[in-house]
């Protein structure tokens, strides 16, 4: 059975935290929240942990996660190239909920799934989230939910949905936003934008101009 820490309580939040940082390192799957919904995540690093965490929620391999990064330098280590725009968007909102497709860096030894060299990637505004990334380094991190089913705002909703596939469940209390991140591909010489989210349209154009949209 996954272990659930309240991390309203210092002390559950500090044995949370060693515990879920133990478990990803160990390639287990934990549950942590976000500025947006609750997370499933693995560690980047261990394809079988990656395997393990689209499992568990029921997804295919076409359907790769996302990577959250607890530091910016984190995230360019993952990257080859931002693009033009790449490190305004990061200045102006991150951590926050923005996750910007990129081409990947080339040399990392890593498999999250069909991504035809792409990373997608975040920087979360959460303290929980926040110091548990900067202790396991770069995370696959999708929704806390069974594919088709309803987003987590609860650790209590993530564990009714994957139960024991997840060692450990950091509480963070109910998300107040379940608005999910704005997906912005800034892999093309144009922004597209490939998921409306938490950040408008209007306030990226307000940072780099023009953003494509499908509408």
């Amino acid at each position: 059975m996954g272990k659930r820490f309240d991390c309203s309580d210092p002390e559950q939040r500090a044995d949370g935290l060693q515990e879920a940082a133990a478990a990803v390192r160990r390639g287990e799957l934990v549950v942590l929240p976000t500025d947006t919904v609750y997370g499933i995540g693995a560690d980047a690093f261990t394809p079988a942990a990656v395997t393990a965490l689209l499992d568990a929620k029921g997804r295919g391999r076409d359907m790769p996660p996302p990577v959250l990064v607890g530091t910016v330098r984190a995230a360019t280590a993952l990257i080859d190239d931002m693009g033009a725009y790449g490190q305004d968007l990061i200045d102006a909102f991150w951590p926050g909920p923005l996750t910007l497709v990129c081409k990947a860096n080339r040399a990392l030894s890593w498999d999250l799934g069909d991504t035809k060299g792409t990373v997608a990637v975040r920087m979360p505004l959460d303290s929980v989230a926040l110091e548990l990334l900067k202790e396991t380094g770069p995370m696959a991190v999708s929704s806390a939910n069974r594919s088709g089913a309803p987003a987590a705002t609860t650790a209590a909703e993530a564990e009714e949905q994957l139960g024991d596939a997840v060692a450990v469940y950091l509480d963070g209390g109910k998300t107040t936003d379940n608005t999910p991140s704005t997906i912005l591909d800034l892999t093309t010489a144009v922004p597209r934008m490939l998921r409306r989210g938490a950040i408008p349209v209007e306030k990226l154009r307000g940072i780099i101009g023009y953003v494509a949209t499908d509408d």
